[in-house]
This record gives C-alpha cells, structure tokens and sequence, in this order.
C-alpha cells in the first residue's frame, strides 16, 4: 500500500492501538477531496472505517491551531442537533505524525449532491427541494446553539465582528499586491461594496457558532431521502456572527447561467432565495420580518468576503503559486460574485 503524502501510516497505526482501537492492518487508505486545504483519509482498519483529517501538507502557521479549534468545536455539538460528524479520536500531540495534528471522525454515509446524484434525487423535485430548505434548516441549529453552554465561549472573538469584516478583508486584497505577476484586483466596485457595507451595517449582533464556509459542496446528504446527513469542512469554524453562514449560502446558490457546475443545480428544484430565508428564520428563533430587514447585507458581505478569499488564489496563481487553470477559475468565481453583490445593492431598499 502506497503511504499517502503527510500521514505516516505506522505511527498512526500505533497511536490508535494506544487508544484501544480495533487492531490490524490498515485494508483500506482512500484519499477523500474536501475543503480547500486540509488533507483527508478514509481508512478501514479492524473491521471498522474512519476518517482521518489533517492540516495541509506544507504547513502555515496557525494550521494546527485551526485544525485543534476543530476537532473542538465538533466534539462540543455532539450533543446537539446539529448534523456534524461524531469525533472518534484526536491526536493534538504534533510530533506523533510529521507535525501535524489531526483526528479520526466517523465516515459519513452520504453524498456531495454538488458532484452527482443518486436515482431517486435526480428524479424527484421536491426531494430536491427538501434537500435545499434543509441545508437552511442544519445551518440555522448551529447558530441556535447556545455555545457558552457547550464549552465553547472562549472560541473567536465575537464582539465587533462585524465591524472587523470590511478592513480585515480590504487588508487582504490589499496584501495580494505583494505577490509578483499579480496584476491587481479585476474586481467590479471593490470599494463601492466596501463603502455600502459600512453604511448599512447592523446594530451589534446576537454571537453564535458559525460554520465559515457554508455552502452545498460543504454537506453530505442521506442516499435515501432529502434528510442533511452532516455539515463537513469545519475549517473556518468560529463564534461570530451567525446570519453570515446564511448570507454565505444565499450567495453561493447556484444561478441557472451556472448549471452545469454542480449536479443539483442541473437538475433543478432548489428553493427560492425567500424561501431559503423563510426556512432558516422557522428553526432560528429569529423574526422573519427581522431576518427580510438584514439579509441582503449579510449576503453582500458574504459576496465580497468569500470574493477576496478566492481572488487570493489567482493572485498566488499569478506568482506561480497554485495551478493557473484553477486561479483563473476561481478570479471568474470572484468577478461574479462581486457583480452579484453590485446586483443587490441596486436593488436593495
């Protein structure tokens, strides 16, 4: 069996023994795609299947630290009803495997509708339907739980969350300048979405867990009903401001114009961008009336935020850093999504 890159296989081998897991040689080592970054392993060993999530290979300097916040987080909503997938084990000890921290969850029996299909979704619509009001649904349970209560009122820095947003990211896309060969942000109104931003910002919002992230491509669905199996890719998970994770949703909803990039969206039967604000308000707490007054600025903000983020990798693109086809990719992504939020400041109230 090949050793896969950033594991050492023995010494993983040796520290579930240590833990009392079911012994034997490893039968299966499956690298799994997920995230932009960490690194993902489904393992079978003892009769029994894991998955195994570490940092990427070529460490930054806060990956461990990110990936300990993790491995946290999830242990703390697994009394919750939040779909998240159970920790079996977590190795924060770096030195037992090339300086890595990681942990074994438990493998998910569900499907990434973004990559394809089983029978019975792609023939029924409304289980289609079901399927996105639930992605509404799991992410409002997570910014219901009360994380104080499950251990985790020191995580993040909740207080001027908002206020943070629009510097800390200007700052971002100003730092890509530093790259050579990137020829500068091709970003419709930049500063005209940051200027909107400001001035439209809410009054200091109720903190909660936030995923970071939330998108169709970062859940699992059951294979035999529109029921949400488990939110994954935890990587950007902190205590801020909840309604982000649902603007971040709005935001990356598929356009028909964009089809053919994800499964469920060829297929059809998403619910309404209302509808999906109707879901989340109906399992939040949250008024929907209150819900109607900020949303447009939460979804704005989450074009603009997760626009810098991917502009990040055409600029490291740019510099000979990561592939070119996927920088260029992901610059498309970011101009559409700037465009998209010029789109809803113009037709915002």
């Amino acid at each position: 069996m090949t050793e896969p890159q950033g594991v050492d296989l023995t010494a993983v081998g040796t520290w579930m023994d240590a833990r009392g897991l079911p012994p034997g040689p490893f039968d299966e080592v499956t690298p799994l795609a997920g995230g932009t970054q960490n690194i993902m392993l489904r393992l079978r060993r003892g009769g029994r299947s894991y998955v195994l999530r570490r940092p990427p290979l070529h460490l930054r300097r806060r990956s461990n630290d990110a990936l300990l916040r993790e491995m946290r987080v999830l242990t703390a909503l697994e009394p919750t009803p939040v779909p998240a997938p159970r920790v079996l084990a977590t190795c924060p000890d770096p030195d037992v495997s090339g300086g890595a921290v990681f942990y074994l969850m438990e493998d998910i029996d569900g499907f990434n509708a973004t990559v394809a299909l089983p029978a019975l979704h792609a023939g029924d619509a409304a289980v289609r339907h079901r399927m996105g009001l639930n992605t509404a649904a799991a992410v409002a349970a997570l910014g219901a739980v009360d994380h104080v209560a499950v251990g985790l009122g020191d995580v993040g820095n909740p207080d001027g969350f908002l206020d943070r947003q629009v510097p800390r990211w200007m700052g971002e896309l100003e730092s890509y300048a530093q790259l050579p060969g990137y020829p500068g942000p091709d970003l419709p109104d930049v500063a005209g979405v940051a200027a909107w931003l400001d001035a439209h910002r809410p009054a200091a919002p109720r903190p909660g867990l936030m995923h970071g992230d939330y998108h169709l491509a970062n859940v699992l669905f059951a294979h035999d009903g529109p029921r949400l199996a488990a939110i994954v890719d935890w990587e950007m998970v902190t205590v801020g401001d909840p309604l982000l994770d649902l603007g971040w949703l709005l935001a990356t909803h598929p356009e028909p114009a964009a089809a053919g990039t994800s499964a469920i969206a060829a297929a059809g039967g998403l619910p309404t961008r209302s509808e999906h604000v109707a879901e989340y308000a109906a399992h939040s707490g949250r008024a929907l009336s209150q819900l109607h007054d900020v949303i447009d600025f939460y979804e704005v903000l989450a074009c603009f935020k997760l626009g810098i983020v991917l502009e990040g990798t055409h600029a490291r693109a740019c510099a000979g850093k990561a592939p070119k086809d996927i920088g260029d990719r992901l610059h498309t992504t970011a101009f559409g999504l700037f465009d998209r939020a010029g789109a809803l400041i113009r037709e915002a109230p």
